[in-house]
């Protein structure tokens, strides 16, 4: 772990294109400068991001999304579909530290993202090595199944992450649900997909989900603990960036629909 100064961002809601490109950028700058970044965010309509490999032609069309006030982006992370509305979005970038699998470190993330949900009292665990690992199936949806090396609860999952590792530097981004409209992406679809099975969600644990703001402050405290383990300093908060560049690659619809 590199002893610089971690970075905390909570960014309000923002637009898929706008997302994808500032947790591009929060890579880019972990790569230049070596410092952890966390950025904490939410989506301003609900937004259908799709793996970097997942095929979305044939299965989704712009125009039904549009017509159903669904925006479409596309991750620069793999993994399968996912609905950004009823969720809160989480994304760390780092240096790669040699010698760290990609197992490694999603194990290292997975421990302050429970700690975050412990302390909201939400009994998540990490699915253990009989879990498969998830690839991303023609159409299937994210929630589907929990795969090795996610954060379920009682056997469902309740955490959809996925990282991706490029020229020294990883980002990995996830989704924290919130409420179940999973399930509304078979609605959305084009064709018959899997339906999404249940996902777990906040409210199963604790009878009330909390609220954004509860469930932003959990994620702080946990990522300042980790941080003061780290370097012996808390994170330094600081605003999003990007660039024009990065921006429009990801509101690019030849990005978006690409396979």
């Amino acid at each position: 772990m590199s002893p610089a100064h971690w970075r905390l961002t909570v960014d309000p809601p923002a637009s898929g294109a706008v997302n994808m490109a500032r947790d591009a950028a929060a890579m880019a700058s972990s790569r230049a400068d070596g410092a952890p970044r966390w950025r904490i965010y939410r989506w301003e309509r609900p937004t259908i991001s799709f793996g970097r490999h997942e095929s979305a032609r044939g299965y989704y069309a712009a125009e039904r999304l549009t017509a159903a006030g669904v925006d479409a982006v596309r991750r620069p992370t793999g993994g399968r579909a996912l609905l950004h509305d009823h969720e809160l979005t989480y994304c760390v970038t780092e240096r790669i530290t040699e010698g760290e699998s990609l197992r490694a470190s999603v194990a290292r993330f997975n421990a302050i993202l429970l700690d975050a949900l412990h302390r909201l009292d939400v009994p998540a665990v990490v699915v253990g090595r009989d879990g498969a690992p998830l690839r991303p199936v023609d159409g299937a949806p994210c929630f589907t199944e929990p795969g090795e090396g996610e954060i379920a609860l009682d056997g469902r999952k309740l955490v959809g992450s996925a990282q991706q590792r490029d020229d020294g530097a990883l980002l990995q981004h996830g989704s924290i649900i919130l409420a179940d409209d999973q399930p509304r992406l078979a609605t959305l679809a084009t064709t018959p997909i899997a339906r999404a099975a249940p996902a777990a969600t906040l409210m199963d644990a604790r009878g009330i989900a909390p609220t954004v703001v509860q469930l932003i402050e959990a994620l702080r405290n946990a990522i300042t603990a980790a941080a003061v383990r780290a370097t012996g300093a808390p994170p330094i908060e600081a605003p999003s960036a990007t660039t024009p560049e990065l921006l429009a690659h990801y509101a690019d619809p030849d990005w978006t629909w690409r396979h």
